[in-house]
């Protein structure tokens, strides 16, 4: 059999690079209710001059008639392509302290054999622990704090932060699969599914993302930005405010999913696997549905416009 070549680069001297240090990974692609992995990461990366250390092969693991990459034009001619990438970046929170971002879009294809070169490559690094973020679109109202469902083998995060732990069958994301591998390998792993809005699914949710950013911080002890997050959530729930105040069919819809989510909070008993409100056929439902509108290359059938899910357009 012929060898078969790691389907990544490195950008530095693999010996040169810390070990012992934290992972966090953020792909988007698959379910990012509300663009929450993709302002997480941007967030990140904006402020915390990252250093690239791996490069993934798009041309192996990328789809880009579904992930297409972009093109500058300037009049009268191409400026500047952009490839959708893959990359493990190092980077250093606001006291210093170093970690490792796994970012960029999710493979489209050979995920067994991405997961086999990501394990040996963590293995490498000796990563301390593996903390990572997903968003799913929740019957829940904006006017509540984003909860979040939380896998993996850290007890201490799951009682802390799990609201929301059905026993179900979903469609499973590669860090899914990462976390699986991982925790059997030994390692110390935390998922975070935030619980987007359902009605937020389809715009960016700051918010949630403030929430993301939050629960990765205490998971890993890093000190990371929120500052100019939480100013843009302030923004946007000022302006969300007031687009349901001016619609009666809004405020009826948040007024009940307000009702459910405290009656869910004042009932649940104290192990938190009773899922009364919502169900889990009820966010199996949701969850099937906001696939559906983003299986067209990432689109949704009324790409813009924010009808397809029945409300009118939200901020």
């Amino acid at each position: 059999m012929p060898f078969r070549h790691p389907l990544y680069t490195l950008r530095a001297q693999l010996q040169d690079l810390p070990r012992g240090i934290p992972l966090v990974a953020a792909l988007k692609g698959y379910a990012d209710a509300g663009s929450v992995v993709e302002v997480f990461a941007e967030n990140l990366m904006s402020r915390l001059h990252p250093e690239t250390v791996v490069e993934f092969d798009p041309d192996d693991l990328l789809d880009y008639r579904s992930r297409r990459p972009v093109a500058q034009l300037v009049v009268d001619h191409i400026t500047e392509i952009t490839v959708p990438s893959l990359t493990l970046e190092l980077m250093h929170d606001q006291t210093g302290a170093p970690f490792y971002l796994l970012r960029g879009f999710e493979p489209d294809f050979r995920w067994l054999a991405f997961l086999d070169d990501l394990v040996a490559l963590l293995d490498d690094l000796e990563v301390s622990e593996v903390t990572w973020v997903h968003s799913i679109p929740m019957p829940v109202p904006h006017t509540r704090p984003i909860g979040t469902a939380v896998s993996g083998t850290r007890r201490d995060m799951i009682d802390q932060f799990g609201v929301w732990q059905p026993t179900t069958t979903m469609p499973a994301s590669a860090l899914h699969m990462l976390e699986h591998r991982l925790s059997e390998a030994g390692y110390d792993v935390t998922g975070f599914v935030m619980l987007t809005p359902h009605y937020l699914a389809e715009t960016e949710c700051p918010p949630a993302a403030v929430a993301a950013t939050e629960r990765v911080a205490v998971a890993t002890g890093l000190a990371l930005p929120t500052d100019e997050l939480r100013d843009h959530s302030k923004e946007f729930l000022t302006k969300l405010d007031e687009q349901v105040s001016e619609s009666d069919e809004l405020q009826t819809m948040v007024q009940n999913l307000e009702e459910r989510h405290d009656e869910y909070l004042a009932s649940r008993a104290p192990t938190l696997d009773q899922t009364d409100v919502p169900s889990a056929d009820e966010i199996g439902a949701e969850f099937e549905s906001f696939l559906a509108r983003h299986q067209d290359g990432g689109k949704r059938p009324n790409d813009g416009d924010g009808s397809d899910n029945g409300l009118p357009p939200m901020v």
